[in-house]
């Protein structure tokens, strides 16, 4: 295994290099996959090194799209598992590898697939995930990510700068909501920093973040993450409600859902913004055991 300092480096792809790529792929990018090509070496670089990986990861990059996070990672780290939906964007990306970084490119190993279809990946588990996510499934791919592949430590991926903040807002926040408690229950979640619309082709309408998560163990709970979830889901959907109220359909009736709460240690007249994720598993927990009883 090599380390990043004796490793080649990779010629990096510039603003130039990304369009005349495209072009002669024929590739203009589209919303329905949510493309927007880095351009800035700085950029990726940058990424890279925030991510904090190395010699010994396995990295999985969603949406390498034409290959500038890439080939920045290829130095730096054992391996690359590149998971790419557009399958001339796949079919092109190990050409770019041997051209741009031809001792490296035995590290890169591309999958054609939907990243939320994906349900393994070839060889060692992957050890981080690190992406510039498409901006309309950042969310659910994280999710997913974090749930399937257990051996992921660390991830940080650039997304809307919106999207960004509500994953890592705390409870009690104005921004505070689904996203954040579901990525707590995987992992600490922190903001890394800002990125310019400007590093970007084509130039995107918002702004976008990054956004570090380390893997934690998941709170102690007897309920599963599903039944955990769905208390969550319940929680926010009416998220203006007491929570009495928001879980009264989950629970089976206002009632019900107090008798979990109270039994949870939480305020029935709380609002689901209120509450970290220990606090949704104990009263997923508390609900689970009065069920038991009842049956």
């Amino acid at each position: 295994m090599s380390e990043p300092e004796n490793a080649p480096d990779a010629a990096l792809l510039g603003a130039a290099d990304v369009r005349e790529v495209a072009a002669r792929l024929g590739i203009r990018p589209t919303k329905q996959w949510g493309q927007n090509f880095v351009v800035d070496g700085n950029t990726v670089r940058r990424i890279v090194r925030v991510s904090g990986v190395g010699p010994d990861d396995v990295v999985v990059e969603v949406g390498p799209g034409l290959g500038s996070l890439t080939l920045a990672l290829l130095p730096v780290v054992r391996r690359v598992v590149a998971v790419e939906v557009d399958p001339t964007l796949a079919g092109a990306l190990p050409a770019t590898a041997a051209a741009r970084a031809p001792g490296l490119a035995d590290r890169l190993e591309v999958v054609p697939a939907d990243a939320l279809a994906v349900t393994d990946l070839p060889g060692p588990p992957p050890t981080a995930l690190v992406a510039n996510l498409p901006y309309n499934v950042s969310v659910p791919v994280v999710l997913r990510m974090l749930e399937l592949f257990p051996s992921l430590r660390t991830v940080l991926v650039m997304v809307q700068l919106e999207v960004a903040e509500r994953l890592a807002a705390p409870p009690g926040s104005r921004t505070y909501g689904v996203p954040s408690v579901k990525a707590a229950w995987y992992a600490d979640v922190r903001l890394a920093g800002q990125v310019p619309r400007s590093v970007f082709w084509p130039v995107p309408n918002v702004d976008s973040g990054l956004v570090a998560f380390t893997r934690r163990p998941a709170p102690e709970t007897t309920a599963t993450r599903p039944e955990v979830f769905a208390v969550v889901d319940a929680a926010f959907a009416q998220r203006r409600k007491t929570l009495r109220a928001a879980l009264a359909g989950w629970a089976g009736s206002p009632a019900a859902a107090e008798e979990a709460l109270v039994a949870a240690g939480v305020d029935p007249r709380t609002r689901g913004e209120q509450l970290d994720v220990a606090a949704f598993a104990r009263i997923a927990a508390a609900r689970t055991a009065s069920r038991a009883v009842e049956g």
